[in-house]
């Protein structure tokens, strides 16, 4: 696992540790030095930790007047049952954004391996608080996602269950992308 590094061809375009309203601002990384783990592998140094011991993450990009969007790459076992994850993923992410203006959150999970789920009262207030916004989980597992409908999260976020190439957008145009078929979704 140690050689999964989170998505880094957007670095041009966005740096969680260089953006003044990040929780990660100024947050130095080593190349060198692996300390966060997975199931006892160590996880590369570029994974931001924000709480939880099993679930990492990295801020990929983030837009506070045009689209008032950010994008999310997550690794590790998101576990509510043991570990409370969206508890901390809400308090020190989420609500950091959300405080901002950001109300479009996109959550790419190809690398979450596992998902446990408990009450859905952090994803409840989450849907309350973008109001006019959206909350998309996106390229999660097959077996993650029908855990996350077992728990009912799917009233609270929109879970995309088919495979989608993000990568091949620059974030704006992902952003859109995203926002266009939330659009025909509703209607």
């Amino acid at each position: 696992m140690h050689d999964i590094e989170p998505f880094y061809h957007w670095d041009s375009h966005y740096s969680a540790e260089s953006d003044p309203f990040s929780p990660f601002y100024q947050v130095e990384h080593s190349e060198l030095y692996f300390t966060n783990t997975v199931y006892n592998y160590y996880i590369h140094p570029q994974w931001e930790n924000f709480g939880s011991s099993t679930l990492y993450l990295k801020i990929l990009y983030a837009d506070y007047t045009d689209s008032n969007a950010a994008i999310i790459e997550l690794i590790g076992e998101w576990n509510d049952a043991l570990h409370n994850d969206i508890m901390y993923l809400k308090r020190e992410i989420v609500d950091h954004f959300s405080s901002r203006g950001i109300n479009h959150f996109i959550l790419i999970g190809e690398n979450v391996l596992n998902f446990h789920s408990s009450d859905d009262e952090y994803y409840q207030e989450w849907m309350e608080d973008v109001e006019d916004g959206w909350i998309v989980f996106l390229n999660f597992r097959e077996h993650v996602i029908r855990e996350m409908k077992l728990s009912r999260i799917h009233h609270c976020v929109e879970l995309v269950e088919e495979e989608f190439n993000w990568r091949k957008y620059q974030p704006l145009e992902l952003i859109h992308q995203i926002n266009s078929f939330i659009n025909r979704r509703i209607n």
